[in-house]
């Protein structure tokens, strides 16, 4: 019995006091709003579904809530969202609250071919024509994704707006009804893969290209074929940018490209992100998959060829398999980019299935550990992930069961807190019995569906999780989640996160998007009395009848641009502006730092871009505390909001 204490006490987490919680909540004040819908929308709880799939139609309609925020009308604020709601399985566009007066409303997918059996999974918001206009490209389960471009002569924002284009050209039927590729998609990363100046799109699909939604549909469907290394999905599509048309009718072409190994690119991908680590401004690509192995490209492009090559982790005999970047036997659910530590290189947080009493896993904080750039690239070609997970040691490790998730300082301090979405199936007769024993049956039956046990309405899984925030302890570098502190412990289960300071007062706020409930949005009401730097960053506009630039947007988003800033008193803080990634969820292209109190100190910012022409160019500019819009090109230029 002494044994087994002494061994407890050594081996148990420290945690925070509920009287350090308390002092660390005092640095945030959150509001919770609702977001205004389009009225008359129903409100379903399950979703039709294959009949191979009906005795798990609950675990089949268990993903697809998203939300993201932009500056969609071109006004020069980041204050729209466009939600995907699996209740109505509607794209909707709406203001964020208190930030607009128009009405929301549902985007329409005519004359474009469509059918019973699709359901919309994500939105992405972007510039993909590069014309300096912001579109909206949606993905779905049943159909490739569509793009909504934003009409030349548009003014605001209503259903006429946006002309709905394919993404993957299809055949127009007669009959108005959808017979293209049947995508599964929940994944999309949109960057400058290949480093012409131009956005290209990752499409990452989960289930195998087959009728899931359809309560009709070919019996044809399946499950992975592995609980810890299953490679029998979708698999990705890498389209690159090629040319592209403004105007009322306006269009883009893409080309895919076979830019990652089938046998690397074969795995249920639920998230993924894009960041540059060695320099040369071609970001490296991970892919956080269910069931199985998560993968990390190192970007290997040339003008006009998109190519990644796998890397992974090194393991030491010390370091359990799954704690090994590329060999891990976990849930990927998301994955987001970040200095966690504050050494001015991007480290990576991966949500995974960390449920106690259940699956209990870990997410992974990946530190990185090159010493520079230089050192990331030397690795890398050597097929090195340069990466080890902390998540541990951060108290990070365990939520729930973890969705998406984002990065953001909210309280300006220069910590970065994480917003963490959680929750699978809320019902009221727990089931984790029955999954535990399906995650121990052979693999040989897993990909048959009528081998997995039943979950249907009424059935919970993991439905009593509430979403995290996690802050760092000011003194040990450990992180709290002060979700309960905070107001934000709601038992429902949620998806997408979003994140932007809509209401441009300098606090960032976010929205939260939740399967089979209300979306959230949470105000940042915390009182301005810390310093911030916030950056739009922006490429000429040089596609035919694209916009002419203005005060509002002087530009197209100068994608995966980044920057690294030095405060006076000597701390490193890195950013980039994000194309589209994680799981549901998309944040503004927006790049905020949060300063402290640095008494108006300038800031020492350092630009890096690549230019219309695929330059590479690195720029230092001292920055005033508060909001600046740059324009790229050879060279950085401060241009007049």
């Amino acid at each position: 019995m002494l044994l087994v204490l002494v061994v407890y006490l050594v081996a148990r987490l420290p945690q925070a006091s509920a009287a350090t919680r308390g002092a660390m909540a005092q640095r945030f004040a959150f509001t919770e709003l609702p977001i205004a819908l389009p009225p008359g929308l129903p409100e379903r709880t399950v979703r039709q579904v294959n009949p191979k799939y009906e005795h798990i139609r609950s675990w089949i309609s268990s993903v697809g809530a998203g939300v993201a925020v932009n500056d969609l009308d071109g006004d020069g604020g980041s204050d729209d969202l466009c939600l995907v709601d699996p209740r109505s399985d509607s794209v909707i566009v709406t203001p964020a609250p208190q930030t607009g007066d128009w009405a929301p409303f549902v985007l329409a997918t005519d004359p474009l071919p469509t059918g019973p059996a699709i359901a919309p999974m994500g939105c992405t918001p972007g510039d993909f024509n590069a014309d300096g206009r912001m579109d909206l490209l949606v993905y779905y389960w049943g159909r490739t994704p569509i793009l909504f471009l934003r009409k030349a002569d548009a003014t605001g924002l209503t259903p006429q707006t946006f002309h709905p284009t394919e993404l993957i050209p299809q055949a127009d039927p007669a009959d108005g009804l959808y017979r293209g590729p049947l995508w599964n998609t929940n994944a999309v990363a949109v960057a400058d893969f290949d480093g012409d100046g131009k956005p290209d799109v990752g499409i990452f699909n989960y289930f195998p290209d087959t009728a899931v939604l359809d309560p009709n549909g070919h019996p044809n469907v399946q499950m992975n074929h592995s609980m810890s290394r299953a490679r029998n999905a979708g698999g990705a599509h890498v389209l690159r940018f090629q040319s592209a048309v403004s105007g009322n009718e306006p269009s883009v072409s893409h080309e895919e490209q076979p830019a990652i190994a089938y046998g690397v690119a074969s795995g249920w991908t639920l998230g993924s992100a894009s960041v540059d680590l060695d320099g040369d401004l071609l970001p490296e690509l991970y892919l956080a998959n269910d069931f199985g192995n998560d993968r990390f490209l190192h970007n290997v492009s040339t003008p006009g060829r998109i190519r990644f090559q796998l890397a992974e982790g090194e393991r030491t005999a010390l370091t359990p398999k799954s704690m090994v970047m590329g060999h891990d036997s976990f849930k990927g659910m998301s994955a987001e980019w970040g200095d966690v530590d504050g050494d001015g290189r991007f480290d990576l947080f991966v949500s995974n299935i960390t449920q106690s009493w259940g699956l209990e896993e870990s997410n992974f904080v990946w530190r990185n550990t090159s010493t520079d750039a230089a050192d990331a690239r030397r690795k890398m070609q050597s097929g090195i992930a340069p990466f080890r997970n902390l998540a541990a040691e951060k108290n990070l490790a365990w939520v729930g069961w973890g969705w998406d998730a984002k990065m953001a300082d909210f309280d300006n301090s220069g910590q970065l807190a994480i917003v963490q979405t959680t929750g699978f199936v809320k019902g009221t007769i727990n089931r984790f019995n029955w999954l535990q024993e399906l995650a121990t049956s052979n693999d040989l039956m897993l990909q048959d569906p009528d081998m997995w046990p039943h979950a249907e309405p009424g059935d919970d899984i993991s439905g009593g999780n509430h979403m995290a925030f996690w802050a760092k302890e000011p003194d040990n570098g450990r992180y709290v989640d002060l979700s309960p502190q905070l107001g934000m412990d709601a038992k429902i289960p949620s998806r997408g996160v979003a994140v932007a300071d809509t209401d441009a007062d300098g606090a960032q706020d976010f929205a939260v998007a939740r399967q089979w409930g209300p979306p959230a949005y949470f105000r940042n009401t915390r009182t301005t009395d810390r310093d911030f730097l916030a950056l739009r960053l922006f490429r000429p506009v040089t596609v035919e009848g694209g916009a002419a630039a203005s005060t509002a947007v002087p530009g197209s988003p100068a994608y995966g641009a980044q920057v690294c800033i030095k405060t006076a008193d000597g701390r490193m803080q890195v950013a980039q502006l994000d194309g589209g990634g994680g799981h549901s969820g998309k944040r503004s292209f927006d790049i905020h730092f949060g300063l402290g109190t640095s008494g108006g100190q300038p800031v020492e910012a350092e630009i890096s871009w690549r230019a219309e022409d695929g330059a590479r160019h690195t720029q230092k500019l001292t920055l005033a505390a508060g909001r600046h819009d740059i324009v790229l090109t050879d060279r950085a230029q401060e241009v007049t909001r």
